[in-house]
């Protein structure tokens, strides 16, 4: 099978799981210990969290604090929810992950701001004065586009609101700067599934979203997994030592892909984007049947966590596109293990299934 739904999930890097492994049982039978426990078995847990923290850290901006969550869902609602307390609105991208556009609905008083049909969201755009939190993304998980998140700082700054970046498919790709508050998640950087940040700089206050212990900061209750946060932590490290390297693989692939699927319409800004996100379109394309016919070749006709809901993508929807051509899209994503004979025999799959339909 060939695997093309790098936003969707990435394979566990090797290096992950083998420091995972120290800590689910361990050779000498003793990496089980609770994190919080006092006696020994517990310090030395402990201490695989504190390394995992401070590799998981080396990826963001200086002068934080790295909070671990369950993943980034968890984060971005203990960011949200954590500073309701500020009052004011909460303003958001219109092509924010459902993570971020629902926890805003469900607090009542949020405000939706435009993007282009690029899939930009302009920082010069109005946006409403009692506004306590802005929330703009910054690479985007289902087209792939890039924000000016530095310019969104700013204007939250000026607004003395604070910024929250969900940063969960360009933390370990790209430099990830400029916020009050970033959301990542494991599994998109070649971690396990289960695990997540959310960095919150110094000064930031946050109220308790998760009572019990008085773990993590006091902010969010629960045992933590040292299996979870080493794996984390070597995928960060990884990331951080070959993320020069990681990105000319990309761009190599893309350059690739671009030329296979010239016949598609490109979803997005071409230049203001993550170039291991194609997203792309063909006119009158049965997208199920396309799936149905290639499927060895795993990739998404939208954003994983809407998938089966039978919804058109809202993000789509937000650059300009109706419900036809954005149910004719689909999603292309790649990475550090994909090659470039996995690109080719996919587009040659994907290419002839589509020509089967008459397009």
């Amino acid at each position: 099978m060939i695997y093309l739904d790098y936003q969707a999930t990435t394979p566990l890097a090797p290096e992950a799981r083998d420091a995972m492994l120290r800590w689910l049982d361990g050779p000498d039978g003793t990496g089980f210990g609770n994190p919080h426990s006092p006696h020994r078995m517990g310090r030395m847990a402990a201490a695989a969290v504190d390394v995992a923290r401070t590799q998981v850290a080396a990826l963001f901006p200086a002068g934080g604090r790295v909070i671990f969550t369950s993943g980034a869902t968890e984060a971005i609602n203990l960011a949200i929810r954590g500073t309701a307390s500020r009052g004011g609105s909460v303003s958001v991208s219109a092509i924010e992950h459902a993570a971020v556009l629902d926890t805003a609905r469900s607090l009542g008083n949020w405000h939706e701001l435009g993007v282009a049909q690029d899939g930009l969201c302009d920082p010069q755009q109005d946006v409403p004065d009692d506004t306590r939190l802005l929330a703009v993304m910054q690479v985007n998980n289902e087209i792939g586009t890039i924000q000016p998140t530095l310019d969104w700082h700013r204007k939250a700054k000026e607004m003395n609101a604070i910024y929250l970046c969900d940063a969960v498919q360009a933390y370990g790709k790209v430099e990830v700067t400029g916020a009050d508050m970033i959301a990542v998640s494991a599994h998109k950087l070649h971690g396990p599934k289960g695990i997540g940040a959310l960095w919150v700089r110094d000064g930031v206050e946050l109220q308790e979203a998760q009572t019990g212990g008085g773990q993590e900061h006091g902010l969010r209750s629960g045992t933590l997994s040292p299996a979870l946060c080493a794996g984390f932590g070597a995928a960060a490290k990884l990331a951080k030592d070959q993320m020069a390297q990681d990105s000319e693989h990309v761009e190599t692939l893309w350059h690739r892909a671009r030329e296979l699927f010239s016949d598609w319409t490109l979803n997005g800004s071409e230049d203001a984007r993550w170039h291991g996100n194609l997203n792309i379109r063909r006119d009158g394309l049965d997208v199920n049947r396309l799936m149905s016919d290639c499927r060895n070749v795993m990739f998404s006709a939208g954003s994983a966590c809407a998938s089966g809901s039978g919804r058109t993508s809202h993000v789509l929807k937000a650059i300009g596109l109706d419900d036809r051509q954005a149910k004719c899209s689909i999603r292309l994503g790649f990475g550090r293990y994909t090659t470039l004979d996995d690109i080719e025999q996919a587009a040659q799959a994907i290419n002839g299934a589509a020509e089967e339909q008459g397009l």
